[in-house]
């Protein structure tokens, strides 16, 4: 996957995003969980997981009719570590 440091900062603007990442940190958790912490509509929660489903940053999978997401940790890796190499030209930052 070829990743875009501004569509991944776009994909990270949104706080909800950046929540639902950290929430996914700690484990893996159905979509119905996901809206049940957050308090807003099932769709919203949708294109959010969606915005960070199309960057990689989570992956997801059925059991049943549940559907299950995860972060996908190398991705949120190798996208923060590709961020730090295009902003930090003169090596001030060590990785």
């Amino acid at each position: 996957m070829t990743i875009d440091c501004v569509e991944f900062c776009k994909a990270l603007a949104d706080d909800t995003r950046q929540q639902i990442l950290q929430m996914l940190l700690e484990k893996e958790m159905p979509v119905n969980d996901i809206v049940a912490a957050f308090g807003v509509s099932q769709p919203t929660i949708s294109h959010h997981l969606n915005v960070l489903k199309q960057m990689g940053l989570v992956t997801s999978r059925r059991e049943g009719k549940q559907v299950f997401y995860a972060t996908d940790h190398e991705n949120v890796v190798q996208c923060c570590g590709l961020l730090i190499n295009k902003f930090d030209a003169q090596g001030v930052c060590e990785a």
